[in-house]
């Protein structure tokens, strides 16, 4: 048996034990947890508890997977005193967020505690349902040359994903104005500028064209959720995407995930990480 163990947080009190231990295991299968939970081996406080059971913060929770359910640490592709790319795994939060459970920084400190004293940073976001190349910082100071250098866009990403349809032109660059609610946690893509919307501007290449479409897209600008409401907004969302996309068609295609990848990043940097520009880092989906 593999033994997991972790403290609830306190932005999952009060939730379900199920979903901490889906939250605080993001990288163990459904599949396992279920399991665990039909032979009875996930405990809070020492006694077996049902996976409705409501929890409380600090509770200690054991959960007892059975051999083969290990799942690997987040792979990292590169690493240098200051910085490393990981392969970010769909179901992880680049930061702290509403839902609780481990950041990827955290994750990555928890697999490799020899390496990192502390969490890495985030130098810039992909959403939770998102995977792909991710790029963290050891330190603060480099984190703000970095996030300075996406404000300057001297970083550039490329996407793979899977879209209802396909786009017409083959090859497009997209202009809109996004709004933001935070409340939801949604955004609304509208064609006008609008007090509190942001300018956006997505490219995309088709690279498969059919009932279901492989696209590459680039970001011009890094927004909120952009791609998946920039590409449902013109009539063709992401397989996977039940936020802004087509439930029925996901059904019908049996995605259970958001298709979205970061496969590609490149820099024209200056100063002390100019060294980066000799670089280029990629990466094939697993879609």
């Amino acid at each position: 048996m593999i033994l997991k163990q972790f403290a609830v947080p306190e932005a999952l009190d009060g939730a379900k034990l199920s979903v901490v231990v889906r939250r605080m295991l993001p990288l163990v299968a459904d599949g396992c947890i279920r399991e665990a939970f039909v032979r009875r081996d996930v405990k809070a406080d020492g006694t077996r508890t049902p996976p409705d059971a409501l929890m409380h913060t600090g509770a200690q929770i054991a959960v007892y997977l059975s051999e083969g359910c290990e799942t690997a640490a987040p792979e990292i592709l590169y690493e240098d005193e200051w910085l490393l790319v990981v392969n970010k795994p769909a179901g992880i939060s680049c930061e702290a967020d509403e839902k609780g459970g481990l950041t990827i920084g955290e994750l990555l400190q928890s697999a490799y505690p020899e390496r990192f004293t502390v969490p890495p940073m985030p130098c810039h976001r992909l959403d939770n349902p998102t995977d792909g190349l991710l790029l963290l910082a050891k330190d603060e100071p480099t984190l703000q040359l970095m996030e300075q250098a996406f404000r300057e866009r001297r970083v550039h990403k490329r996407y793979q994903c899977l879209v209802k349809g396909t786009p017409v032109p083959a090859h497009a660059v997209l202009d809109a104005y996004l709004r933001k609610d935070a409340a939801h946690a949604t955004v609304t893509v509208i064609d006008r500028p609008e007090r509190g919307a942001l300018s956006i501007r997505t490219e995309y290449k088709v690279l498969a064209a059919g009932e279901v479409s492989r696209l590459s897209v680039m970001l011009h600008t890094g927004r909120t959720h952009q791609i998946r409401a920039h590409l449902a907004s013109v009539g063709h969302p992401l397989l996977g995407d039940d936020k802004y996309g087509d439930r029925a068609f996901n059904r019908l295609h049996k995605a259970k995930r958001l298709m979205l990848t970061a496969t590609e990043l490149s820099f024209t940097l200056e100063g002390r990480l100019a060294y980066l520009n000799a670089k280029r880092f990629a990466l094939e989906p697993m879609f």
